[in-house]
């Protein structure tokens, strides 16, 4: 296997895509829940090469071409954008990014904040975890990946009932059939006590995010991997997100 370190500078065109991208997973294992400007700086000096190289042999560079390969569910499993990881707790294991047939996707994590907690030890298994769903629509026009925020729900479930791939979707295909409130719910979160500090920040990211149009590429796609460029707008800078199709061994 190719280990790639800040102190050597392989040749990266020699080395096969397999292994870059397998590379890519080893680098960033265990390496989510990094503090953001820890992540940009770990991107900036040791991913942004190799994404740069997977880019130049991305073998479906034309949007229209990616369309058949998103369905279906992924793993974000390393991620520089802002808005994931405002609420603490975020179970990287129970996030998922799950694209509908219809022109739908979600972006689903369950975060458990109260575990654990030694104090209350077994017992902290059963407190609540908190279940957010961003729901967005997706489609392609002029070799342009079209994103629109379309609404948000959310959650307050026993924690020790896993939010397992196929609880994700039920979720998200029912709240896209129903389209109950989609549009109009209050960018506000629950009132409960895990969320009292950051209650007004996380409502007032939820307003921004809903009103965004984003930027959305892929530096590469294929049936199983997965390198997305985007920013929610213009003034932001932009974030990397590495995609793997489950099973995966976190």
């Amino acid at each position: 296997m190719v280990i790639l370190s800040q102190n050597s500078s392989p040749n990266l065109k020699e080395i096969p895509t397999e292994d870059l991208k397998q590379e890519l997973i080893n680098l960033t294992q265990h390496r989510d829940k990094d503090r953001l400007n820890k992540k940009v700086q770990f991107y900036q000096d040791t991913l942004a090469p190799i994404f740069e190289e997977l880019s130049q042999r991305n073998p479906y560079p034309q949007a229209e071409e990616q369309t058949s390969l998103i369905e279906g569910v992924w793993f974000p499993i390393w991620s520089t954008i802002p808005f994931q990881d405002l609420i603490p707790g975020r179970l990287i294991e129970q996030s998922y990014q799950i694209f509908l047939d219809n022109g739908y996707y979600g972006n689903i994590a369950r975060y458990a904040p109260f575990n654990p907690l030694p104090i209350l030890g077994k017992f902290s298994q059963a407190l609540v975890a908190y279940d957010l769903i961003l729901i967005q629509k997706y489609a392609v026009k002029n070799n342009q990946w079209l994103i629109e925020n379309v609404g948000f729900k959310q959650a307050l479930k026993f924690a020790d009932s896993p939010l397992d791939i196929e609880k994700a979707k039920k979720w998200l295909v029912q709240i896209v059939e129903s389209q109950v409130n989609l549009n109009l719910e209050k960018p506000e979160v629950f009132n409960v006590a895990f969320l009292k500090n950051i209650n007004k920040k996380v409502s007032k990211q939820l307003k921004g995010a809903l009103k965004a149009t984003p930027h959305f590429e892929h530096l590469y796609i294929d049936s199983d991997f997965r390198i997305v460029k985007s920013r929610r707008e213009e003034k932001q800078r932009f974030s990397y997100t590495i995609a793997v199709r489950p099973p995966f061994k976190f």
